[in-house]
């Protein structure tokens, strides 16, 4: 499966998206409360009409987005739990995750996101096109102190051309 290195790896997909571009950028396209997906509702424990703060970024390669992201902390959280996640602008939440010792990872679910899933139409709605192709997704809840954080992350059609550039090499592409 060509995806499975995104999907499966463990290292911070930040790092890894680094790796494969000549220049990364985080674009921020919302924080702010909303309600919480049911989905993440149950991951988190929360009661049904709890609302949580959520981000939405795209991780740029390039100028294409390759990744849309949608992060929810509980309102319960404090400042002390995710000292960094209110003032994080267009820096990579990724590079926090990683950098702190204090952060314990919890496992990688997965799924394959239709067009009529929420995320999977903000991500169409951030793109400006309609996705008609599934989504490949993986998701994690991390912990810090007493605090959850939970990281949900879309693969982008162009991730697929990234990881070919990435593969064929400069020479090839500019032969073209």
């Amino acid at each position: 499966m060509l995806m499975r290195g995104w999907l499966t790896d463990t290292m911070s997909l930040t790092a890894k998206l680094q790796r494969h571009c000549g220049h990364f950028r985080v674009q921020r396209l919302a924080q702010s409360n909303n309600a919480c997906l049911p989905d993440e509702r149950a991951l988190l424990g929360l009661p049904r009409r709890l609302q949580v703060q959520a981000r939405e970024v795209l991780l740029r390669c390039d100028g294409r987005p390759v990744v849309y992201a949608h992060t929810v902390v509980p309102l319960s959280a404090s400042a002390a739990d995710w000292p960094f996640f209110r003032r994080l602008g267009e820096r990579s939440l990724g590079s926090t995750l990683f950098g702190d010792p204090r952060v314990r990872r919890g496992s990688l679910q997965y799924a394959r996101l239709h067009s009529r899933h929420p995320l999977a139409r903000r991500a169409a709605a951030a793109l400006g096109t309609p996705l008609d192709a599934p989504l490949l997704a993986r998701r994690c809840l991390y912990r810090r102190r007493r605090g959850l954080l939970l990281v949900t992350e879309l693969f982008l059609p162009a991730i697929v051309a990234l990881r070919l550039q990435r593969q064929a090499g400069p020479d090839l592409l500019n032969a073209a």
